[in-house]
């Protein structure tokens, strides 16, 4: 489906929204693509409605991604490359040592990456598993940090870690939090929320007035903390 805003034809996809709720959900992602999650009884003219009331916004978080996304070139996984970890820019140094064991480690500011032979397959591969070990213990700190203030949750849900497109965190019916190990990238605080985000979806599945009330109890400017992940999301999960 799409919208006229200005000059410019807006397409959206429609996807369902599986909540029992009247409400429809528009998201613009860092890739540029507007999600629409709607009810199912929702009609086309209903969606249309709902998506206009919000063309400008739409429109500025496009162009806001789109400034972003002119910056990006593609990884080359060499020397020389700016690589995120929680939060911080750390150069990469690609080093060729045949007789050594091939890994990564933090070193002097500097992300230092031991190969046999050098290639950016491998150099990904290798930086793509010491995220997911990084992601796994910090998570599983921060995790204990939240659970001491989100008090309405009583044990401590299962923890999984998977790489997501769209999704920097996830709660199921039954209450296992899923995270992207992406996360890993961005500041503390932003790791913080987005574990808290998922904490509150245990008491309060769908984004109510009380879900957002228990966000506030725990981090009462939790709005600043998504904006600046949001504003940082593209460079990172494309990393």
């Amino acid at each position: 489906m799409s919208f006229l805003y200005g000059d410019e034809r807006i397409a959206f996809e429609r996807v369902l929204r599986p909540q029992a709720t009247s409400k429809i959900l528009i998201k613009v992602h860092p890739d540029c693509r507007v999600i629409v999650s709607a009810p199912e009884d929702a009609s086309e003219d209903a969606v249309l409605s709902a998506v206009k009331k919000r063309g400008r916004w739409i429109y500025e978080q496009l162009r806001d991604f789109r400034k972003q996304l002119e910056h990006i070139t593609p990884r080359q996984y060499v020397s020389g490359e700016s690589h995120y970890y929680l939060g911080k820019q750390y150069l990469l140094k690609v080093i060729a040592a045949p007789d050594q064991v091939q890994g990564v480690k933090l070193l002097r500011g500097k992300l230092e990456v031991s190969v046999r032979r050098k290639s950016a397959d491998r150099v990904k591969g290798l930086l793509t598993e010491w995220y997911k070990l990084r992601a796994r213990e910090i998570f599983a700190n921060r995790l204990n940090a939240m659970l001491e203030e989100a008090l309405w949750v009583t044990g401590r849900p299962p923890l999984r870690i998977l790489s997501m497109q769209t999704q920097w965190g996830s709660c199921s019916p039954n209450g296992r939090i899923t995270l992207n190990p992406h996360l890993v990238k961005a500041p503390r605080e932003c790791i913080d929320y987005v574990i808290l985000h998922e904490l509150c979806h245990i008491a309060e599945h769908n984004h109510s007035e009380r879900f957002y009330r228990l966000m506030g109890q725990v981090i009462p400017k939790w709005e600043m903390v998504k904006e600046r992940l949001d504003t940082m999301a593209y460079r990172i999960l494309s990393g």
